[in-house]
């Protein structure tokens, strides 16, 4: 895919293809969708989950549209949601999803608040797995509790289990999304994946740009689906300011670097070891 610049210079994506009914409907494979910032659309074999869709009512301004609306959702049979954050748990994204989304999973702290919005979230601790039909998904530890340094958010200890990362088993491979998170001992000690969600915010909360590059070169043998870039309006915010064309000259088989549209479907396989 092509990447253009926003008026203020950002990359972000050429294009955005709408996600329609049919990418809901029983496959016989595993899809993956990008919906822009971290949120990330998968259907395996018929299973449908999203992971922190932002799909309305973010209190910044956005450079797309997205590539599908709460109200236009068929069927979910779960949401997964990764921290507090309104770019990853969207209040009023996960509330109208509630007609149509069978079950909410977050880490305790995030299906407690769930609850108190009249969601209803199942809460899980770091490293507890669930099943969501034919995927497993498990909870991996994730560094993020920026706002400890902060005095606005004073009111509660934040807790690093307070954030997590997936890691989704499938039929046909395995996913991986570490998260808004700090690079940590045991990210580059996971099996390896066959995708990586992968997040390259030059952001010390997040994983750093030359982090990213570490965490790709660990794992050189999965396709590397950029997330969290191109999609705020937001030039001086490192988190929202990733530019993919920069991990070409940096990643070992820079080809497995996959910079989707939003709505694009990539089609997961397991992985050939390469020499």
């Amino acid at each position: 895919m092509e990447i253009k610049r926003s008026i203020h210079g950002q990359a972000m994506p050429e294009k955005v293809i709408k996600i329609n009914e049919d990418a809901f409907l029983p496959t016989r494979q595993t899809e993956i969708r990008w919906l822009g910032n971290a949120g990330i659309m998968i259907n395996s074999h018929g299973t449908t989950l999203m992971i922190d869709p932002l799909l309305e009512g973010f209190d910044m301004p956005l450079l797309f549209e997205m590539p599908i609306l709460p109200q236009t959702v068929p069927h979910l049979d779960a949401v997964l949601i990764t921290h507090i954050d309104n770019d990853h748990f969207s209040r009023p994204t996960c509330s109208d999803l509630k007609p149509v989304c069978e079950a909410y999973h977050a880490p305790y702290y995030v299906a407690e608040v769930m609850r108190e919005e009249s969601i209803n979230g199942t809460g899980h601790a770091i490293h507890d797995t669930f099943k969501v039909n034919n995927i497993t998904a498990t909870l991996t530890p994730a560094k993020h509790n920026w706002q400890n340094g902060s005095t606005k958010y004073h009111y509660r200890e934040w807790k690093e289990e307070d954030y997590c990362g997936y890691w989704l088993d499938t039929i046909d491979g395995t996913i991986w999304l570490p998260g808004d998170s700090q690079l940590m001992e045991e990210h580059l000690q996971m099996p390896s994946p066959d995708v990586i969600l992968f997040d390259f915010s030059d952001n010390d909360w997040h994983i750093t740009f030359d982090g990213a590059v570490l965490l790709a070169n660990t794992y050189p043998n999965a396709d590397l689906i950029c997330i969290h870039w191109g999609s705020v309006d937001a030039p001086d915010m490192s988190p929202f300011n990733g530019n993919p064309e920069l991990l070409n000259s940096k990643v070992i088989h820079p080809e497995r670097i996959r910079v989707l549209a939003p709505g694009e479907p990539f089609t997961l396989t397991k992985k050939q070891v390469k020499a």
